[in-house]
Parts: structure tokens; C-alpha cells; sequence
């Protein structure tokens, strides 16, 4: 008998097995912005285990990401992607140490432009 969360399970997997490179990459995003936002969320609640849990999954997708770059065929796009990576991998790791929510405000912004500018390249890709 399938449950409810078995069933989401399902579509998570479906969706990433039909989705476009491009998707991927927004599905990536996603994931890195809800763990920064979960991560915050623990960081006000004083929660330190749920913290550190959050956040290193965003860190973890955030090396995804930066693992993906192609730095030769990327040219000067590739470079700036990996700077603005670095900076957000970087304040992740200051908000986990010194409990900073604000540090992850600023990793949330910039996640949340890339984001934004992905999702327009893709719309206009259909």
C-alpha cells in the first residue's frame, strides 16, 4: 500500500529523472534555499542540532553546484558563478559557527537571484 510520503518520494524521483539539465540546476536552488531557510529558522529557535543539520545540507548542495562548473568552457560566466559560490558556501559556514541568521539572509538573496535568473533562462528555452 502506498502512503502519502512514499508517494512524494515517487514524484520527487520522476521529476528528477525527466527533468532538463537547466531543471536540475533550479531544482538545486530550491533545495540550497529551503535548507537555508529551515537553517534560520533553527538559529532563532536556538536549536543547534536542527542548525547545523540544515545547514550543512545547504553547503552540501552548494558544493554540488560548484562541482558542476565547467571553468574552461564556462569562461568569465563560470568564474563569477564561482565566486558567488564561494562567498555564499563561506557565509554558510559563518552562520553556523557564530549562530548568525543574517549571514544566511545574505546567502538567501544571492541563491535566490541565481535562481530567479535560471528559471527566466528556462522559460525562455520552452
Amino acid at each position: 500500500m502506498a502512503t502519502p510520503y512514499s508517494n512524494v518520494n515517487t514524484y520527487r524521483q520522476n521529476s528528477v529523472a525527466s527533468a532538463t539539465p537547466l531543471q536540475l540546476v533550479i531544482m538545486l536552488y530550491d533545495g540550497a534555499l529551503r535548507f537555508i531557510r529551515a537553517g534560520k529558522q533553527a538559529i532563532l529557535q536556538e536549536s543547534h542540532f536542527v542548525q547545523n543539520e540544515q545547514i550543512t545540507k545547504a553547503q552540501r548542495i552548494v558544493t554540488e553546484l560548484m562541482s558542476c562548473l565547467d571553468m574552461e568552457k564556462g569562461g568569465e560566466i563560470a568564474k563569477n558563478l564561482m565566486a558567488l559560490y564561494s562567498y555564499v558556501y563561506d557565509q554558510l559556514v559563518q552562520a553556523n559557527i557564530n549562530d548568525d541568521a543574517s549571514a544566511l539572509d545574505r546567502c538567501e538573496k544571492v541563491l535566490c537571484d541565481l535562481r530567479e535568473s535560471w528559471s527566466e533562462l528556462d522559460k525562455q528555452q520552452r
